[in-house]
């Protein structure tokens, strides 16, 4: 058995698509109408509860309860980009957690919780960049010390 992709139930397929392309950079893989498959592997479908032979009301809006999650590379070019969008509802303002990671959770049009969050392999970067050695900075992002080795070759 093989999982293939999300999909996530769109009330405006056109909508949706086009955040998806905006703000994301993905690209339509193929277009079916109310089926839209995008290069990220996430399909989007409109009239979900149709297709599927459930009540509309059953599908839930903002159920938070699970998320997409994407990286970039440069977070704070991210966040340029998501500020010229500011009809897009924020999760939480950005923040860095423990491990020195910069994310930011926004919304989706249609209610899907969707995270942004800096790639480890930028932030081991930075950190390396700045001075610090592998093994401090294993320690700092609490990541292994392979994985910050191979991030430093990288450099």
């Amino acid at each position: 058995m093989k999982l293939k992709m999300p999909v996530l139930a769109v009330r405006d397929i056109k909508r949706s698509t086009a955040f998806y392309r905006e703000l994301f950079d993905q690209k339509v893989i193929m277009d079916l109408g109310k089926n839209v498959t995008l290069s990220g592997g996430l399909a989007l479908q409109e009239d979900f509860a149709w297709l599927v032979g459930i009540p509309e009301q059953s599908v839930a809006e903002k159920s938070n309860n699970m998320e997409l999650y994407y990286e970039v590379e440069d977070f704070e070019a991210f966040m340029e980009k998501l500020g010229q969008h500011p009809e897009i509802e924020r999760v939480h303002s950005p923040k860095q957690y423990e491990w020195k990671q910069r994310v930011v959770r926004v919304y989706d049009p249609d209610g899907h919780m969707i995270e942004i969050g800096e790639s480890m392999e930028a932030i081991a970067k930075r950190y390396l960049k700045e001075g610090y050695s592998v093994e401090e900075t294993a320690e700092m992002i609490q990541h292994p010390v392979t994985f910050v080795s191979r991030c430093a070759k990288r450099l």
